[in-house]
């Protein structure tokens, strides 16, 4: 049964803490949706409504786009393993590029991983969690290297060429703000 809260509590934090995966879903008022999967060590819980991740560098650069244009965002963790559980945060983001202050403040929670692009700051309105019963039981196995690999591989100017040419404007043609 689905239950809402307003904040996260501890059984939460800690089940967030312990996935490998969660999905990030953002929207303009028109236009596409986006739901992409995250992964690697990027996400921390800075209180129990403030959550920080970074966004890595990735073919585009929808989140980014949507939240400068519309501040909405949803995440949401499956239990794959364990007991069931799916748990949604809802609320508002902002997204920070490597020149803010809150960027340089911040990106020392994470490990260096090489096609950081952003630091994206989420104030959590609601909690919603539900039963996950047809979620299916997986193996975890391992982190995919491929993009941390392709990153370090174009180096910063790579990566900054990258960012200008392939992750400038959303699949819509909105320009990104940040």
């Amino acid at each position: 049964m689905a239950r809402k809260l307003d904040k996260l509590n501890q059984p939460l934090i800690d089940f967030i803490q312990q996935q490998k995966i969660f999905f990030v879903a953002t929207a303009m008022g028109q236009g596409s949706i986006n739901l992409s999967p995250k992964g690697l060590d990027s996400l921390r819980i800075i209180n129990e409504n403030r959550v920080v991740w970074l966004n890595l560098t990735g073919s585009g650069n929808e989140t980014a786009a949507h939240l400068s244009h519309n501040d909405r965002i949803t995440i949401m963790f499956c239990a794959f393993d364990g007991d069931p559980m799916i748990l949604r945060l809802y609320g508002t983001a902002k997204t920070h590029g490597h020149a803010s202050k809150f960027y340089q403040d911040h990106i020392e929670m994470f490990p260096p991983i090489k096609g950081g692009r952003q630091l994206v700051d989420m104030h959590v309105e609601m909690v919603q969690t539900s039963c996950g019963m047809g979620v299916p039981l997986m193996e975890y196995k391992e982190e995919r290297q491929g993009l941390v690999d392709w990153a370090e591989k174009q180096g910063d100017d790579g990566l900054k060429k990258y960012w200008k040419t392939r992750n400038s404007t959303s699949l819509d043609g909105h320009s990104i703000e940040n």
